[in-house]
């Protein structure tokens, strides 16, 4: 019997790395997508059950492509985790329509164009599930955050109405509000006096995200929050 097929847009060294390493851990093949080929062909070669597929997400003309061969290669696609994101810190009097328009099309309009691409297997499977990257930002826009908060806003308002008309097709769809700073290597650089506990782990995320994925359909989650338990919120 063949494996189930996850695929993660926005594979990097932080929670793409970890989702990629949690869904294979539970017996999936992944399939991992994001602009860096020689990054994806290197976490390929360390992590056997993932599979390295070059795509940038403002690309729109590239999903089909990219979408036919992961189903040819693996087979049809379980799961989609959408962790691509993008978006300057920045107030509105510097932000430029270059900036907007980039935040926009990487948060929201890549998960519109891949969720279109998936849709025809979960449907076929009866089911699936879609999970979804977010942020505080989505919830409230900081005055230092137009473009990625604007962006984080739309994706999810997009994804609450794809979880609200697919949910009958039992396809279950979720969105994480990723809530503090994410321990990646560059950023322990920048913040060196911060102590382990500021910091969200990447592995825990990607647990949290995989539990969505399980959850019976009697008591699904839509929006799911997780913190460092110092964070203030």
């Amino acid at each position: 019997m063949s494996k189930p097929v996850c695929v993660i847009i926005g594979v990097g060294p932080g929670n793409g790395v970890s989702f990629a390493r949690k869904f294979v851990a539970e017996g999936y093949e992944v399939a991992m997508c994001a602009r860096s080929e020689a990054y994806l062909n290197e976490v390929a070669a360390e992590m056997s059950g993932t599979h390295a597929y070059p795509y940038d997400v403002c690309d729109t003309g590239a999903a089909t492509g990219v979408f036919d061969r992961i189903r040819q290669d693996l087979g049809p696609v379980a799961v989609l985790v959408y962790n691509a994101g993008t978006g300057d810190f920045i107030n509105i009097d510097k932000t430029t329509v270059e900036g907007l328009q980039q935040a926009w099309e990487v948060n929201t309009r890549g998960l519109f164009v891949t969720t279109q691409q998936v849709l025809p297997d979960m449907r076929k499977a009866g089911g699936g599930n879609i999970v979804v990257s977010g942020a505080t930002a989505s919830l409230r826009g900081g005055a230092n955050a137009a473009p990625f908060a604007s962006a984080k806003a739309a994706q999810r308002s997009l994804a609450q109405s794809m979880a609200r008309h697919l949910g009958p097709e039992k396809i279950h769809v979720s969105y994480v509000i990723i809530d503090g700073v994410i321990d990646i290597p560059y950023i322990r650089e920048m913040m060196s006096d911060k102590p382990d506990e500021f910091f969200l782990a990447p592995d825990a995320i990607a647990d949290a995200a995989f539990y969505l994925t399980q959850q019976p359909q009697s008591a699904w989650t839509f929006e799911l929050d997780v913190r460092p338990f110092g964070e203030k919120w």
